[in-house]
């Protein structure tokens, strides 16, 4: 007899929902977490008496309340939680600032309409257009990959506007290099252009801590410093898992939230890990200010995306990081926050993993002062000045994602090849999350939720 319906392995924020979910339909699930505290990569870590998140910048699939078919409030339906208790800010207005010229946008899909027609103004029509179709176009169909690329070359006609689209989206959610999937540009295209950022109230321990408290209320369990070892077969099925401690849990079905390499890693699953490691990963710096003096210019940004060169080079970087291009985000910068406290900076770049991976500690540490000063170089020819005499500076790297997510080569998105049905070859073993397909922090929830309904309520 198994000894839990459905044991789920890791307690980010996919495997948290999908816990929730099933609880609620009294399937007494498990969470196995190999940390001490949720969340994964968006969990969070004390310095010098500061709470810094290591995930969380920004929250994109916005949606007021009253929009029932909203990613964002199907998500607090299907976890029976109330959207009207969850209060949410906006960002302010973001920025893509190439060296040809910039583009704004906010939640407000007419910015960056505004703004394309007097930089682009022979593109605006085929943009509007574009919109159209991306809303109308179905990401979870089951059809062969397309060039997103090409999709924009054939409506757009213009490869810098087509360059400053991508980089938002690609930076927030695609695993692959240069290009993306069609149906991947669709949802994320919808995430941040046509939904938008905000950020929740408080912080990601306050997420956390209400997911898990919810979680437990339905009968929910979970075990902290559990790493899983193995997961036993028999046949076509699942049998449990085997922790590195040498303990063996049985359970009716197991969903891995920790990718697919990860998942094939622990099963046995025949296939060919290169083609599913991301080789997309990144450095991030938080840097923490007694106050933020943006220039006039910059100020009220929410997040910048910015690329030095006259074309985006989406791809893992020769070098440690890349730092010609990347993402500046201003955590206290959305509408209605207080700013009570030091201000935050995060700067991040993309990152070589192997090169991360292949230092010892002397040069480990090394990499990391002096790619942060390669950052720091690069943020100060877009703001000046504004973040010298930092109260506290921190950085993670590709070594940082492996260790917390399980994502092979810290490929934060995961796997390239997405897997939309969840399926593995044993008929009651899952996987959910990024490699599923769904992006972002809702999304990787929204993956947990769908795994459980579309395989498991059943």
């Amino acid at each position: 007899m198994p000894d839990h319906q459905l044991i789920i392995i890791g307690g980010g924020l996919s495997g948290l929902a999908a816990g929730i979910r099933a609880a609620r339909f009294g399937l007494k699930p498990l969470i196995v977490e190999q940390h001490s505290l949720p969340g994964g990569l968006n969990s969070y870590y004390f310095r010098q008496g500061h709470l810094l998140e290591t995930g969380l910048h920004a929250m994109t699939n916005f949606a007021p309340p009253g929009l029932k078919h909203a990613p964002l409030n199907r998500l607090f339906r299907q976890l029976q939680l109330s959207r009207k208790e969850f209060t949410t800010h906006e960002q302010i207005e973001s920025e893509v600032i190439f060296p040809q010229t910039s583009l704004r946008f906010s939640n407000d899909l007419n910015l960056l309409c505004e703004e394309i027609a007097v930089r682009f103004p022979a593109a605006i029509d085929r943009f509007r257009a574009l919109v159209k179709e991306v809303d109308a176009y179905d990401p979870f169909a089951e059809r062969p990959w397309q060039s997103a690329r090409a999709f924009l070359r054939s409506r757009l006609a213009d490869p810098l506007l087509e360059d400053m689209l991508l980089l938002p989206l690609m930076v927030y959610g695609n695993a692959e290099e240069d290009d993306m999937d069609l149906g991947q540009f669709a949802i994320m295209f919808r995430a941040v252009f046509l939904e938008g950022f905000f950020r929740p109230s408080g912080t990601i321990k306050d997420l956390l801590e209400l997911l898990l408290a919810h979680y437990k209320h339905f009968g929910g369990e979970i075990r902290f410093r559990a790493p899983v070892a193995q997961i036993l077969h028999e046949g076509e099925q699942v049998r449990g898992i085997r922790l590195q401690s040498g303990e063996e849990l049985f359970a009716a079905a197991v969903l891995s939230t920790v990718g697919i390499p990860g998942t094939a890693e622990m099963s046995g699953w025949p296939l060919q890990a290169s083609r599913y490691t991301g080789r997309m990963s990144f450095m991030e710096t938080i840097t923490l200010l007694p106050e933020l003096r943006l220039p006039p210019e910059r100020s009220g940004k929410t997040i910048i995306f910015y690329n030095q060169k006259e074309r985006l080079a989406y791809h893992r970087p020769s070098g440690p990081i890349d730092a010609s291009w990347g993402v500046i985000c201003f955590p206290g910068n959305f509408h209605g926050m207080l700013h009570d406290g030091p201000a935050q900076v995060r700067v991040t770049n993309a990152a070589n993993y192997d090169l991360w991976r292949q230092a010892d500690e002397a040069e480990y540490l090394r990499l990391k002062e002096v790619c942060g000063q390669q950052a720091g170089a690069a943020v100060r020819k877009i703001l000046g000045d504004c973040c010298q005499h930092p109260l506290f500076q921190d950085s993670f790297t590709p070594l940082t994602i492996e260790r917390y997510t399980s994502k092979c080569a810290g490929a934060v998105y995961g796997s390239p090849v997405k897997i939309k049905s969840g399926k593995t070859p044993w008929r009651n073993l899952f996987i959910a999350g990024t490699d599923q397909g769904y992006l972002g922090i809702v999304g990787a929830m929204l993956s947990g939720v769908t795994i459980v309904n579309q395989h498991l309520l059943k």
